[in-house]
């Protein structure tokens, strides 16, 4: 490498650290290179691909600051730390506690669902089973998927699991009419687009020690 070279490079890198991503274009015209001599760069950085975006942006190792869950987002641009969407759905779905519906995918990782979802409905990695009507992928291993199985049926005889998303919603919309019950609550949340069932509703505010009025039977 000439020192001309080399200067690009700590330039690109001090450029990234900077503004936290940067396209694969923007990293060639930076280091003054072709696409891919930018892309094998990228390479020996270990540069992380955004999984959203069609992986057109890329950062450093050293820059995100990843969640619990192993992802990180910077200005609508989604990153993990498991590899590109397949690999990290698979690697969720593996680590969760009782599997993974559609929306809590969706909700984890920032996506509407029904982008990426269809490409799995027969992947070797992960099980898809339909429960109280909706799909729930559990992991492909015969002793996995029989323990997220279990959780699942245990969660679902309680209440699902919420995702964070639908208790804030879930909370806000009981904060604007605190005399709303569980299953009116359940209606109003259907016009977000979120369903939750009542069920669920009391879960939440009995883990949060909240009275919730229960919606009388129509006469």
């Amino acid at each position: 490498m000439t020192r001309e070279s080399d200067a690009r490079d700590r330039n690109t890198l001090k450029v990234f650290r900077r503004r936290k991503i940067l396209k694969l274009e923007e990293v060639a015209e930076l280091i003054h290179s072709s696409i891919h001599t930018a892309r094998r760069r990228l390479k020996e950085w270990q540069a992380h691909t955004s999984y959203n975006k069609n992986g057109r942006y890329y950062t450093l190792p050293e820059i995100p600051k990843f969640d619990g869950d192993g992802l990180w987002h910077w200005h609508g641009v989604f990153f993990s730390q498991h590899g590109n969407l397949k690999q990290t759905v698979v690697e969720l779905i593996g680590r969760s506690q009782a599997g993974l519906d559609a929306s809590e995918l969706g909700s984890l990782l920032g996506l509407d669902p029904r982008s990426f979802l269809s490409a799995f409905a027969a992947h070797p990695q992960i099980k898809r089973e339909k429960t109280q009507g909706r799909f729930v992928y559990y992991g492909a291993g015969r002793s996995l998927c029989a323990q997220q199985r279990q959780r699942r049926g245990a969660l679902s005889a309680m209440g699902r699991q919420l995702t964070p998303s639908e208790a804030i919603a879930i909370l806000v919309e009981k904060i604007k009419a605190p005399a709303l019950g569980s299953k009116a609550l359940s209606q109003r949340l259907r016009k977000q687009k979120l369903r939750v069932d009542p069920e669920s509703i009391e879960k939440l505010f009995v883990q949060h020690g909240l009275a919730v009025k229960k919606t009388p039977p129509s006469a």
